[in-house]
């Protein structure tokens, strides 16, 4: 019954939302509102909110999952590449990831100078690389005022895997088939 269900914990709700980004955690979808706590093995089996079992969907990926459209395993998955990506990158890391799967056919990306400390991370996994475009460059103390950052073969990698729910690197998930 409903009732013999007790309240999420504010304290879960907050890790659950911060792990997604206070969005839905369905990569392709990231939509902001409403947002809903999704058990993913389903509560009337495990009957307790845990975090590893737990993630925020909006309410229409929820109402897919519940349909059988987005299967279990791909939550699972979606759950696992958050894991990795919130303990590896930093948001500006995070957002340019975000915006190359968006934009499939974009291969460079603008951005004010100084942010490689920032975007250390993927610099360093050879995901992005910065690209010399030419040109008058103009500097402030030393800085450029612009620099062109290019994703890599292993980057757009990262990223498709990342949207289609596949294992990125560093996931490391033991499912049953479903």
């Amino acid at each position: 019954m409903a009732e013999d269900r007790p309240k999420i914990p504010a304290a879960l709700k907050r890790e659950l939302l911060v792990e997604a980004g206070h969005r839905c955690a369905i990569p392709t979808c990231r939509q902001a509102t409403p947002l809903q706590f999704d058990h993913i093995e389903d509560w009337a089996k495990v009957r307790k909110h845990e975090f590893s079992n737990m993630i925020v969907l909006c309410a229409n990926c929820h109402a897919r999952k519940t349909a059988g459209n987005i299967d279990r395993k791909s939550i699972h998955l979606y759950k696992a590449n958050l894991s990795v990506l919130n303990n590896r990158y930093g948001d500006l890391e995070k957002r340019v990831l975000e915006l190359f799967s968006m934009s499939p056919d974009a291969d460079i990306l603008e951005l004010q100078g100084g942010l490689d400390l920032q975007l250390w991370y993927l610099l360093r996994d050879e995901m992005l690389e910065k690209v010399n475009r030419g040109g008058g460059m103009i500097s402030i103390m030393g800085i450029p005022a612009r620099e062109s950052y290019k994703i890599t073969g292993k980057g757009r990698e990262f990223v498709s895997k990342w949207m289609a729910a596949r294992p990125v690197d560093g996931a490391e998930l033991e499912l049953n088939e479903d």
